[in-house]
């Protein structure tokens, strides 16, 4: 197959009606570490009982891991597909709005929160092919907010363990198997 630079693959993948409006024939895909976020309202009590500060954003470590047990009976709590990439492909898939758009790859535990990523990300448009990893949880993300600012504390869990190995890769089935 001959060579294409860039700008032909951008051509081919994006036509722009007379609107304006880019049309997609091909689809985004996001990877990275698939998180689910637990979003409460946070007290000054809880914020201090965990040595967070406001506004800050850490990795969890034996002295926070209790935070999410705790957090998940709080009153309006809120469960999202979280992580920088998946925000990202939360978002694309909002904005293009067309149904399998944006595809998602990353590892997750085989448990509840796995189960509650997925269904979030799946509601949210978002069609994911997430790797189920059997003796890791699920990452989380304790969004603790207070007075419109927020803290973050992220339990990285199975998201970390992603592997590129060559071995079955039976949670893909991507639309197309080219690789630009």
């Amino acid at each position: 197959q001959e060579s294409r630079g860039l700008g032909d693959v951008y051509k081919r993948q994006v036509s722009t009606q007379s609107t304006g409006v880019a049309n997609m024939e091909h689809s985004i895909l996001c990877i990275g570490n698939p998180l689910l976020d637990i979003s409460v309202d946070a007290t000054d009590e809880l914020l201090e009982k965990y040595h967070i500060k406001l506004g800050a954003a850490s990795l969890a470590d034996l002295s926070t891991l209790p935070l999410y047990q705790e957090i998940v009976s709080f009153p309006n709590v809120e469960y999202t597909a979280g992580g920088a990439a998946q925000n990202t492909a939360r978002a694309a898939q909002w904005l293009l709005g067309s149904p399998g758009a944006v595809h998602y790859i990353g590892c997750i535990g085989k448990d509840i929160n796995g189960q509650k990523l997925r269904q979030v990300a799946t509601n949210a448009g978002v069609t994911v092919h997430y790797l189920e990893n059997e003796t890791t949880s699920t990452g989380t993300c304790a969004v603790l907010v207070k007075n419109k600012e927020r803290s973050l504390v992220a339990n990285l869990g199975a998201a970390n363990l992603y592997n590129i190995e060559p071995v079955s890769y039976t949670h893909l089935t991507l639309p197309t198997k080219r690789i630009v």
